[in-house]
């Protein structure tokens, strides 16, 4: 798969860039497939390509209501980690890793991943013994991560304010230097073309509405571009899955629906060349490529599926870079968005068969859909060709809320007892 290559680029140069082909076609859908994948943003498109590439399934639509990139692999702060303290979470998280640092190469397209590191940062005795105790349970799991001190911040991240006069000050941090960024866009892009070449149909502006069944068994789905058989039917539709779902008669799943906002600030020259996080409160912040500082907080307190935000979050999240960067005070904010988070109730995700007959369902990211892509492609494309859970997820079920395995990494969950 050579197809971008420094020769195309010079042979393209010098005749009128005529020789590109489209990065994914426009097809018709056909009657049936093997496979119809619901939901073409990030989660869909590699669940597609790692059918095809790994499983031999090429006789795949991905059904998108929209275009591609318009849900939330385009609504989010691109971070890519696999900093997690539980067994659950960890290996899989690090599958991700690993995966995350071949993409380019492996899809033949320039994801844009960056390397950068990201340090937690601590602001109590007790945050510095549990950064310890996740820092020396990812070494166990095999990933890579060390205690910084405020000397060595001082130096990694200069707009830091580490004075003990700071509203939260600074007793030092995790890092994992391997974490990092990538560009959203040029993942779905990249995902979506990789597919294509290998025969999956991808299908935008077609928008599920319905399903067909079989008694229990589902058969298909309606669209608003005709109706779709298909031997499997895989759910992957990010902060829809609760309506999707209500098409199917599910009405009840531990999930809801909320907004997560994120932000971007006018360019500013390099001041922060890693992701830092805050620990005093809940802020992720890095500076993108073109210099934009790119931050997020917590969620909105209630349920919703406007992709806008309220102002309390937005006045909590700039208290709080503000607190940790003072200069940024004078900083413009460019724009901001919202994007819908499906959170299950022990803040793990969902990666199963059923909850019908003939369906697949992969749901419930909260605030790690976007580092988790490839991984939940990967998995997502075994469960099913398989119909059985890959090895790597198979804690993630949905009847792990009936038997109370529940995976609570950090009560990163919705919250529910809070509204």
């Amino acid at each position: 798969m050579a197809e971008y290559s420094a020769w195309q680029v010079l042979k393209n140069a010098v005749t009128g860039n005529a020789g590109w082909r489209p990065a994914w076609r426009k097809p018709e859908p056909k009657p049936s497939y093997d496979v119809v994948i619901v939901g073409g943003g990030g989660h869909g498109l590699a669940t597609a390509y790692y059918l095809a590439a790994n499983h031999g399934f090429t006789n795949v639509a991905v059904c998108e209501k929209g275009w591609l990139g318009s849900g939330n692999i385009g609504r989010n702060t691109t971070i890519v980690r696999s900093n997690y303290l539980l067994e659950g979470n960890t290996p899989f998280y690090e599958h991700s890793m690993k995966l995350w640092e071949n993409l380019s190469h492996e899809l033949n397209y320039n994801v844009m991943f960056s390397q950068r590191g990201i340090i937690n940062l601590c602001h109590t005795p007790a945050q510095m013994d549990e950064a310890a105790r996740r820092g020396n349970a990812m070494r166990l799991f095999g990933v890579d991560a060390r205690m910084v001190m405020p000397d060595e911040l001082a130096k990694r991240v200069p707009g830091l304010d580490l004075s003990q006069n700071a509203r939260f000050p600074v007793l030092g941090g995790l890092e994992q230097p391997r974490a990092g960024t990538a560009r959203h866009d040029a993942v779905a892009w990249g995902y979506a073309r990789a597919a294509d070449r290998r025969g999956v149909d991808i299908l935008e502006n077609c928008e599920v509405i319905g399903f067909l069944r079989d008694g229990d068994r589902v058969t298909g789905v309606k669209t608003t571009r005709g109706e779709i058989r298909a031997r499997k039917v895989a759910v992957c539709v990010a902060g829809s899955t609760g309506r999707v779902m209500k098409l199917a008669g599910i009405d009840r799943l531990p999930i809801e629906s909320h907004v997560l906002q994120a932000f971007v600030s006018e360019s500013l020259k390099p001041m922060i060349d890693t992701v830092v996080t805050f620990g005093g409160g809940h802020l992720y912040i890095s500076q993108s490529d073109k210099g934009g500082l790119v931050f997020g907080g917590d969620i909105d307190g209630y349920n919703s599926y406007a992709q806008r935000g309220n102002l309390p979050i937005v006045e909590d999240v700039m208290s709080e870079v503000v607190a940790l960067f003072p200069a940024a005070a004078k900083v413009r904010l460019l724009r901001s968005w919202g994007g819908i988070m499906d959170m299950t109730m022990d803040g793990s995700p969902i990666i199963t068969t059923g909850p019908l007959p003939g369906m697949y369902l992969n749901c419930g990211w909260c605030y790690g859909g976007f580092k988790a892509t490839p991984a939940s492609g990967w998995c997502f494309a075994h469960t099913i060709a398989r119909n059985e859970p890959h090895p790597l997820s198979a804690a993630f079920t949905l009847d792990r809320f009936h038997r109370g395995h529940v995976i609570d990494e950090k009560g990163q969950g919705s919250f529910p007892w809070r509204h």
